[in-house]
């Protein structure tokens, strides 16, 4: 199986990349494991952790603000993009 590879930009700068194969778990093993506890359906995401490039972590630190925007694509499956906005 090819590895899918993941990047994650924040206004369009690259934040992270990695590739599926630094997964400890493989995709069908993830989705085996969720299945057996919850039903899944089209729409809904399993969340793995995160890869290297953390905003915590960078000097000077990042983080997202109102107004950012921050994109997450997946090769093979697509592109997600949302706005930051003030918690309510």
């Amino acid at each position: 199986m090819k590895h899918a590879s993941l990047v994650t930009r924040l206004n369009g700068e690259e934040m992270q990349r990695a590739t599926t194969d630094d997964l400890v778990f493989t995709i069908p093993k993830l989705i085996a494991f969720c299945s057996a506890f919850t039903g899944l359906v089209p729409g809904d995401v399993i969340i793995t952790g995160t890869t290297g490039g953390v905003g915590a972590y960078r000097q000077p630190p990042v983080w997202m603000k109102p107004g950012h925007t921050v994109e997450v694509e997946i090769s093979g499956v697509g592109l997600l993009r949302n706005s930051v906005a003030q918690a309510a």
